[in-house]
């Protein structure tokens, strides 16, 4: 997935970009940074035409015509046409695994996930759909089959890394399940978020309007990440209203009376 140069890319529930590359370009070779930016502008070419035109309704061909390379080229750089469109989930995975082994003495992954994401939402970053053409990128991959499902697998692949970074750091048994319970937990929070953010956005509300509300619900629901849902959602106390008569002394059922 592409950065910010292109309108609305949702993030972790989306589909992961790179707000940064792996290694930074000057420390790369000629060749290499040649390379990248030829990949970054067909994948740029690419994303305008899947945005305008729909996922479905763009071939591999188009892309390679608009941006003066052959298809074989195109493929060089790109597995499938849906990697044309998240053509970054490897930066974003990896950023992510370098946020995880830099963060703050003492800082949970609960914390660190909740400042990330507040972190996004400060610099309207693609990660949150809290973005101008957040929208666009919702409705276009939407619109696609196709994109929904690589979409489901990359968040399912950070997932899945996530877990396995905790697991190694914390030395978990490898028939723990705590790790992947957390990486499960965190993603679905995040997912949760950014799906309702989308949805206002595309429903035609502005970053403004819906702004303060966006920060609210990350504050809660990283609360309660962090804290557990403990009494959320807790029947009233007492016996309900209509309560069941009490069984009988023998621990049996009562049956119904005689003569009905």
């Amino acid at each position: 997935m592409a950065d910010e140069r292109a309108p609305a890319r949702s993030a972790e529930a989306a589909g992961p970009a790179g707000e940064s590359a792996a290694r930074p370009e000057a420390e790369l070779g000629l060749r290499e940074r040649k390379k990248r930016q030829t990949r970054r502008r067909i994948s740029d070419i690419a994303t305008g035409l899947f945005l305008t035109s729909g996922f479905d309704n763009v071939t591999i061909a188009d892309v390679a015509r608009a941006a003066d390379v052959s298809v074989n080229t195109v493929f060089n750089y790109f597995r499938t046409k849906e990697d044309l469109f998240f053509d970054r989930q490897g930066d974003h995975i990896e950023q992510i695994a370098r946020d995880l082994r830099d963060r703050l003495p003492g800082e949970g992954v609960v914390a660190l996930f909740r400042r990330r994401f507040l972190d996004g939402l400060d610099s309207r970053s693609y990660r949150t759909a809290f973005h101008e053409g957040s929208d666009i990128w919702t409705r276009t991959v939407r619109a696609s089959p196709a994109l929904m499902a690589r979409q489901r697998e990359i968040v399912q692949e950070a997932q899945d890394h996530v877990a396995a970074l905790l697991a190694e750091e914390t030395g978990a048994d490898p028939d723990d399940i705590t790790p992947a319970t957390a990486a499960a937990m965190i993603f679905a929070a995040q997912s949760a978020l950014i799906e309702q953010i989308a949805a206002r956005k595309s429903a035609g509300e502005t970053l403004e309007e819906m702004r303060a509300d966006v920060y609210a619900a990350a504050a809660r629901v990283f609360d309660l990440l962090e804290h557990g849902l403990g009494d959320y959602a807790a029947a009233p106390t007492g016996p309900p209203p209509d309560a069941p008569p009490a069984p009988a002394e023998d621990g049996l059922r009562p049956g119904p009376a005689a003569g009905k």
